[in-house]
């Protein structure tokens, strides 16, 4: 009993290719892989690199790190019984120059861990804006990427210009659409809301075979593109045209003023001042010349000024058109076509023109009554 080997309790052993199971012998070739890393993470890769080195002989490969040249490569031995176990090492390497701890890259030797790095630098061009959406995967204290983590089983780690993703592979693509959406001005949270109403949606098996689009949540992109902001100004304009037509006003095209005929042509160039001085011939005169011409213009420019503001103060003292008395000749004229006027008139109209005006005496108010 003694001489059995023990039963390995590890959890790959159904999906890992064994040392037993290799029955070809060793690899015909060599592959190899190696990647450069940055200066600031020199020093801990030389501290875990022994940590490295111990993970990989397990399974048949070599790594070197090169402090020289600042780059790490990995290799397969004749101990390597796993043909794609040299991907898996490559991904290890390249994990740990993107900022990812020794411990948490380890585990992408696992079959069922797989990893992603989603490259963000060149996304978004200003850099301030770049720097906004990138924290904002990350979230208030982290919240947001807490929230990634928990939901899509995934290690997710924000670095640079990249964003280095560990987790299953359906997953991934979770995180991939998220990161890619949030550079695009989606904020991370509409799609965690999803994540959430998708996983409370398969823990009922009456809905396994039926589609979730009426519970999922349809958001509205507020950013319109300008062919649709035309579009939507259009139509309000026709509607306000089919108003104005209703209550019989002129619509609102034709209240405005007609737009410019285009023309391919540019306007013709304008004479620069040495060409007008050529033409008045103020090009050709001495320099005292110019100056006395200058001196009679600002002098005349002064007196039209002030006779401008010698007329407008006059305005002030100007009498108002008054209507003259009437002559004593007029005042004859008018008296004599008012007594013809009266003499014209019928006797009856002559008698009650006399009664009106007794009515209108009787009704008079006397100014003693006033008074009292």
């Amino acid at each position: 009993m003694a001489d059995e080997p023990q039963a390995t309790t590890s959890k790959n052993k159904i999906h890992r290719k064994e040392k037993q199971d290799n029955k070809a012998g060793p690899f015909a070739e060599e592959s190899s892989f190696a990647t450069l890393f940055p200066k600031y993470r020199e020093k801990y890769l030389r501290e875990v690199w022994s940590a490295v080195t111990r993970a990989l002989e397990e399974h048949g490969i070599a790594c070197t790190l090169d402090l020289v040249h600042g780059s790490m490569s990995v290799r397969t031995t004749r101990k390597a019984y796993d043909p794609y176990i040299i991907l898996k090492a490559r991904d290890l390497i390249k994990l740990l120059a993107r900022g990812v701890a020794v411990n948490q890259a380890v585990k992408i030797l696992n079959d069922d861990v797989a990893c992603d790095i989603i490259k963000i630098g060149n996304l978004v061009r200003n850099k301030e804006r770049f720097v906004k959406r990138r924290q904002r995967i990350i979230g208030p204290d982290g919240s947001t990427l807490k929230a990634i983590e928990l939901l899509t089983q995934c290690y997710v780690l924000v670095q640079g210009s990249t964003v280095s993703v560990m987790g299953p592979y359906k997953s991934l693509k979770e995180v991939r659409r998220i990161i890619l959406d949030c550079m695009k001005n989606i904020h991370p949270i509409y799609r965690i809301k999803e994540l959430m109403i998708r996983r409370e949606l398969a823990k009922d098996p009456k809905l396994a075979n039926e589609s979730w689009d009426r519970f999922l949540p349809q958001f509205r992109k507020r950013h319109l593109k300008t062919a649709e902001k035309t579009a939507k100004k259009n139509e309000k304009l026709a509607a306000k045209d089919d108003a104005r037509k209703a209550a019989g006003l002129e619509s609102v095209a034709s209240s405005k003023p007609a737009k410019k005929v285009y023309t391919p042509f540019p306007p013709a160039q304008q004479p620069r001042k040495v060409d007008l001085q050529l033409e008045s011939g103020e090009y050709f005169l001495k320099s005292h010349e110019k100056e006395a011409r200058e001196q009679e213009r600002k002098k005349q420019k002064q007196s039209e000024a002030t006779a401008k503001r010698r007329a407008e103060r006059q305005e002030a003292f100007v009498a108002p058109q008054e209507e003259a008395a009437p002559t004593v000749e007029e005042k004859r004229k008018r008296r004599i076509s008012a007594v013809t006027l009266e003499a014209e008139m019928d006797g009856e109209e002559q008698e009650g023109l006399e009664k009106k005006k007794k009515r209108q005496k009787k009704h008079r108010v006397p100014a003693s009554a006033d008074t009292s």
